[in-house]
């Protein structure tokens, strides 16, 4: 059963982990293996809901921009298509809007027909340590095939479907969210401030729908009020914290050192799974 400390380190886990491209869902099958507890979707529901909280401060002018741009395109459109092209063309909070709506369809599609037979399939510390390896290789790769400075202004809607695409392989357990995006968007030709930023904020509808699908959930969460209070305000500060930490490093800093990080973290993980299997 969970007590305060574990809630605490769980939800700081979720915290760094979910922003930083060091793989949330992956850290999250391996803290609690070694702290001896079980957590089960309720609780995870909880921490999910923390980082949102911490996305919605973090990026509060961006996404009021968005949701003003995207109702203002669906206003466009009701007075014909032209209209609602040219608002597409000329005005970056429509564009964005869109930008990541369109990601967010591949990214849907893939949970809903994968997530249950991957969680079957991948279930073990073994594969999250093979894909945890993966990640490293992905941001390592990442860092010497970055180059461009497009951003909403620019932004193709192909390139967000290939972005949106690459998120949905973060169903798998220790495939990085931030990382499968931050990656693409690098390799594509992104900023790389906009492409932290932009993996951010298309995080939003994931998380969002996994929290409405699970939040039945919630009721079943074998835990005090106080324990879950602790989990979830740990995750919110924590998510903050990661975020500011990483919109200040994509700019002067390389993502080798969570390559680093994802290697070493992978390897043990594999190898110790494997040893006491």
């Amino acid at each position: 059963m969970l007590d305060i400390i574990s809630a605490i380190i769980l939800g700081a886990v979720q915290g760094i982990s979910e922003f930083l491209p060091i793989s949330s869902s992956g850290h999250l099958v391996i803290i609690p293996h070694l702290l001896g507890v079980e957590t089960g979707l309720a609780f995870d529901t909880i921490l999910h809901i923390g980082t949102l909280v911490a996305i919605f401060t973090f990026f509060w002018n961006d996404i009021v921009n968005i949701i003003k741009g995207f109702i203002i395109s669906l206003i466009n459109l009701t007075e014909g298509k032209d209209k609602f092209i040219e608002g597409l063309q000329k005005v970056p909070e429509e564009r964005f809007a869109w930008l990541i709506i369109i990601a967010t369809i591949p990214t849907g599609i893939m949970g809903v027909l994968f997530k249950d037979a991957i969680e079957t399939i991948f279930r073990g510390t073994v594969f999250v340590g093979i894909f945890l390896i993966i990640t490293g290789l992905i941001l390592y790769y990442s860092e010497r095939h970055s180059s461009g400075n497009i951003t909403e202004k620019n932004m193709s809607f192909k390139q967000a479907i290939i972005i949106g695409i690459c998120q949905g392989f973060a169903v798998l357990p220790g495939i990085s969210r931030s990382g499968s995006t931050i990656a693409s968007g690098l390799c594509l030709g992104l900023n790389r401030e906009y492409a932290a930023r932009y993996s951010f904020l298309l995080s939003l509808p994931s998380v969002i729908g996994a929290g409405l699908i699970q939040v039945k959930d919630i009721a079943t969460i074998d835990a005090s009020i106080t324990v879950l209070i602790a989990g979830f305000v740990s995750s919110v500060i924590f998510g903050y914290l990661s975020i500011k930490l990483l919109m200040k490093m994509i700019e002067g800093w390389s993502l080798d050192v969570f390559a680093y990080y994802c290697w070493i973290v992978g390897a043990l993980t594999t190898i110790l799974s494997i040893i006491f299997i």
